[in-house]
Order: C-alpha cells, then structure tokens, then sequence
C-alpha cells in the first residue's frame, strides 16, 4: 500500500508511515520497552478528519486499528500487528474556558498539557499521578489521580466528548446527545471510537498544595502504615494518597538506607495548602521516619513528581492492580512481603485509598461500575534487562494472585491490565453488572469490533 495512491488517505493535514518509512520505528514505539508490534501503516493525525480518513481507509481494506495517544498502557495497547494505528500524538491542544470551568482537550494531549492550561486560571481536573500519560488512556479506562478524594475519578470530570466510530462518523457525545455513548466512554476503554476532543469540568485548586511524603523503612514495620490507614479513614473525603513500597537510593536518603526497602505515605491534601499542612502533619511525626519530602509545592510541580520513574522506552514493565474491600492488617502485611521480594530494585507497589467524592457515585452511573471499594493494591514491576523478564513478571502476577482473598469482587483497574493475558474473564468480573449494557453500546457504535486492541468487549454476534 501507498498513501499517494489510497484515495481514501488523500489530503491528509497528517501523515501516513509505511513500515519501510524513515521514522516508522520511532512512530511505533511505546513507553514500555518489552512491547515491539509492526503495523501494516502509522496515520499520524492532526484533526479529526485525518481521524476519519484512517478509520475509513481501515474498514476499506478490514484492518483492524489501535489508538495511540500517549502510548502509556503497559499492555502496549497502542500499537499493533499488521492493523492500522492511528497516532493522535500530534494532537495535543487544549483549551479552557475559565468562566465555564470547562477544558476542551485533544484526543492526543499529555496530562501536563491540561494541567499548564487550567492551572493558568487556578483550576484543575483529576488526573493521573504521571505527567506524561495520555489523557485518553487513563480517563477512558478510570483516571485515579491525587484529587480523586475530592472531585473524583477522571470519568466523573468528563462531560462530553467528540468520537469518531467505527463507520467513520464524527459523533459528538454529552448528557443530552448519545448520552450512551458518553456513559460508555466513562471506565469502557476504548471499544467505542477514536476520541478526537474531551471536555472535563474544572475545579478552583491553588498554584499550591500541600504534598506529604513522610519515609519509613520496611525493615522496622508496618506500624506507620497500619496508622496512615486509621488517618485516613477519618480524612479520606479530603486526602488523596497511596502507600508507596520502593528502594531507597540517592543523595535525597541518607546514605545508610541506600538499598533498602522503604514506603513512602504520599498524600495530597485537596484543599487550601496551610490547612492541609496542619492536617497532615500527624503522618510526618510516627515513629522510626527515614526522611521526609513533604512540603506546600506547585500543583504542576505535584503532578510530574513521578515521572522520572517511568521514563520512555527505558523500562520494561508489567503492572497488575486490584481492588480491595478494605485494608486489614493481613494485607498489610502480605504488601510488605510481596515489596520485599521484588527482584528488580526499580520496581514499586502500592496501597491506593478511595472513598470521598469516588465513593459517592453510583455504580450504574459509569461504565466504570461499583465504586464501594475501598482500596486497590498495585503491583509495577520495572526493570531493564530482558533475560531479567520472566522473574519480575512472576513477581508482579504472584503479587497480585496472593492478594486476591482481600478482593473486591474479582475487580481489576483496567489500567493496570499486565499485559492483557486475563482477557475476557477479568474485563467481565472487572465490569460486572454494567457488562451486558457495554456490549450492548459496543455492537451499536463498533459491530465489527474495529477497535480491539483494548480489554476488549466483543459485540454480540
């Protein structure tokens, strides 16, 4: 095939990249090294009516298409064998309207794009904990960011949403057009189209925040965290946090934890800093604290704080997550295990807290589903080396397998898929009571299941 001889890809404001094309390995590649896919074509984007073109060229010549918008998910979803993908990575505006406390956001935008933007009138939405994740993967299979305990999940912020399906139409969604759609695009992936535009509410939150970030060792305990449990079970509707199982190093620890294993309880208030410095000051004062990174700073500056531990194409990764019922003293325990025997000194785990403003949504609402969880317990298993593969990647899956009795239901954040090996059975259990409807809404807008390369949910047949 060549794109000055396939009608339907003429007059492209983008580009379309062969596999013998300068730059279609760059174009190809994703954030998790371990992930090597050659599709039959790249369609980098600029509109939506590239979008259109690619999608209608796909259904002409039955390839099936993967979307690419940061390229973050571990599973490699982005890209794909032999199909078509569609690369919105040139796609990245953003706009607000500070009156409307609405940002419009391209389907291909990072989340540092959308923070810079609303932050420049004091405002923000839920997103991830990464800068650098695309806004499309994470909102559309969840979005947990530190705000969650205040405003939500991502989903919750998202109000409408310009699609292009599976026939090539451009389809605009919202609370009072195809509002199905909309509920779908609200946890289900992306099984429904190409989103070309989002559009989220916007909250007031300060230029600063308070960022607690007190360090203990793993060595001395569970003491602190069984307490940061107990804090934020009179706090949780205020506090957005995770318990995060990493190895010391660097000149930030003093020299004699260098190696070692430690967790951090990182807290963002979700309110006005000095009232949130108060309030968490508890967390910085238990007993045995290695060190502590805790302080009012940037909101912006907030949200890129973990980057460095994901960078590009460095890593090779494999990432499990579930969701707990509640956190008891055995899954404490059983986390600082599981941390203790990572085999690769990069990898991390966490304790995630819900509740507040996430708990208050009702399952049917969203695709997303029950939110009375009150955990989720994740597993990030990173390293360089691939004759280093099988180990972490047994690490991470037995990880997640021991937790299971501290389940919720079988559920899992679809975000944190592994590399996608469960399949049906866990995007079932993961969806539960809102999984029939989303096949229903699937085989409306994607009857051919174009869009697979996702936790897929097949139309009926």
């Amino acid at each position: 095939m060549d794109a000055d001889t396939t009608p339907s890809l003429k007059g492209l404001s983008g580009e379309t990249l062969m596999p013998d094309a300068a730059g279609f390995d760059d174009a190809r590649a994703v954030w998790n090294a371990m992930i090597d896919r050659r599709p039959a074509m790249i369609v980098r984007c600029r509109n939506a009516d590239d979008v259109i073109a690619a999608v209608n060229h796909a259904r002409g010549n039955d390839l099936a298409i993967s979307i690419r918008a940061g390229g973050h998910n571990v599973a490699g979803h982005a890209v794909c064998d032999d199909g078509l993908m569609i690369d919105l990575s040139l796609m990245r505006n953003v706009t607000v309207d500070p009156d409307a406390r609405i940002a419009s956001v391209d389907g291909g935008a990072l989340w540092r794009d959308v923070d810079a933007a609303s932050q420049a009138h004091g405002l923000a939405t839920p997103g991830g904990l990464i800068s650098d994740t695309g806004v499309a993967g994470l909102t559309l299979s969840g979005g947990i960011g530190w705000l969650r305990a205040k405003h939500g999940l991502s989903v919750d912020n998202l109000v409408a949403a310009d699609v292009v399906t599976a026939n090539g139409v451009l389809v605009h969604t919202s609370a009072d057009e195809n509002p199905d759609l909309l509920w779908a695009l609200k946890g289900g992936g992306g099984n429904f189209g190409v989103v070309v535009r989002f559009e989220f509410a916007l909250h007031p939150i300060g230029h600063k925040v308070m960022f607690a970030a007190p360090i203990y060792a793993v060595e001395d305990g569970p003491g602190p965290i069984r307490a940061w449990r107990d804090f934020l079970a009179r706090h949780g509707d205020l506090v957005g946090s995770l318990c995060e199982f990493s190895t010391a190093g660097g000149e930030d620890f003093p020299q004699e934890t260098w190696g070692k294993r430690v967790y951090t309880l990182a807290c963002v208030y979700n309110g006005d800093a000095a009232e949130g410095e108060a309030l968490l000051q508890p967390l910085r004062e238990l007993d045995g604290m290695v060190t502590d990174f805790s302080g009012r700073m940037n909101y912006c500056d907030v949200q890129q704080l973990f980057d460095t531990l994901m960078p590009a194409g460095e890593f090779r990764c494999y990432w499990k997550a579930r969701y707990l019922t509640d956190l008891s003293d055995e899954m404490i325990d059983l986390a600082m295990k599981n941390a203790d025997a990572a085999p690769s000194d990069i990898s991390i785990s966490s304790l995630w807290n819900f509740g507040g403003a996430t708990a208050k949504v009702a399952a049917e609402a969203t695709a997303f589903g029950d939110r009375t969880m009150g955990w989720m317990y994740s597993l990030d298993g990173v390293w360089s080396d691939a004759d280093d593969d099988a180990a972490n990647i047994d690490w991470s899956r037995r990880g997640w397998e021991s937790a299971e009795p501290h389940g919720h239901h079988g559920r899992a954040y679809l975000n944190f898929p592994g590399h996608g090996e469960d399949g049906d059975a866990l995007t079932r259990a993961s969806f539960g009571a809102n999984y029939q409807r989303l096949v229903e809404i699937k085989t409306k807008y994607d009857p051919e299941n174009r869009f697979r390369f996702n936790q897929n949910i097949p139309p009926e047949v």
